[in-house]
């Protein structure tokens, strides 16, 4: 199969009209659409990295969800003598693999992709809320979840320690008592947490779907998690715990591995794990040597 084959196959799958150039970034950032595809790699993001071990694997199309180019439209013309950009452009040409960018169509079937990872990763299909008679925050309409869980009871603590280790986490931010009861948890991977162009949307969403704890990928200091904070010293039972956008959507483009089967039958498809952005460095101490 092509390139090109192969994308028309995942849009139809997906349910979702093609959206027209220039109003998607779902664009091959790299490559050519009539290159034969041998072997393809899913990932949360084609870094430098991810482009290696994928030539070290004979990949030739690598399906990423967020850019390639830095940018949320992978605009490259502001690149221009970049050496960031060069050497990176001259890495993905040398190992010869096209790269296409699966993000809008992803989010907008009828079954969001990277709620579908999620709710595999962690196992909670089971545990999904009933979506509100009314869409008030412009997801969870007619029937689509709107990432609400009633999960066993637990304790924020617990809660932390169940997400560092099913998704391989050294660090995760929270607010909140570490010991207060979590049972009503809401989900915002990647973006959604910052609030989806509405700064309140993710405070409001905690409030009328009555949660306990909402779990993130990105945030912004001065609105939720302040919010929470104000809520958690006033003595209300919110926390909020914060997987970053790479490890909240990663799981999406793993499990998309399994969804690619019918589509790219006898074509082996890897996933290749983008990985955590930071390294964490333990504290060095008030009188410690400093570098």
């Amino acid at each position: 199969m092509t390139v090109r084959e192969i994308v028309d196959a995942i849009l139809q799958k997906t349910g979702v009209p093609p959206l027209p150039e220039g109003r998607t970034c779902d664009r091959l950032m790299a490559g050519s659409w009539d290159a034969e595809v041998r072997r393809i790699a899913t990932t949360f993001m084609a870094t430098v990295d991810v482009v290696r071990r994928a030539a070290e694997q004979g990949v030739d199309l690598i399906l990423t969800h967020e850019p390639t180019w830095f940018t949320g439209e992978d605009d490259t013309g502001w690149l221009e003598g970049d050496e960031v950009y060069r050497l990176k452009k001259e890495l993905i040409d040398r190992t010869g693999a096209s790269i296409w960018r699966f993000h809008d169509h992803m989010h907008m079937a009828a079954e969001d992709g990277i709620f579908r990872g999620f709710e595999q990763e962690t196992g909670w299909s089971g545990f999904r809320m009933e979506p509100p008679e009314i869409d008030t925050l412009g997801f969870g309409v007619h029937g689509k979840p709107d990432g609400c869980y009633q999960i066993p009871g637990t304790t924020l603590r617990g809660l932390c320690d169940f997400f560092r280790e099913r998704f391989h986490m050294d660090v995760v931010q929270i607010i909140g008592d570490p010991e207060m009861k979590v049972s009503r948890v809401g989900v915002l991977p990647g973006g959604g947490s910052l609030g989806l162009g509405t700064e309140y949307m993710p405070m409001r969403y905690m409030r009328l779907r009555n949660l306990d704890v909402l779990v993130c990928g990105d945030i912004t200091e001065w609105t939720l998690p302040a919010y929470v904070r104000d809520a958690a010293q006033l003595g209300l039972n919110r926390g909020i715990l914060v997987l970053g956008h790479e490890r909240s959507e990663e799981p999406g483009m793993k499990r998309l591995v399994d969804w690619l089967e019918d589509i790219v039958p006898g074509t082996p498809v890897v996933f290749l794990d983008a990985e955590e952005p930071f390294t964490y460095l333990g504290s060095i101490g008030r009188n410690a040597r400093q570098m």
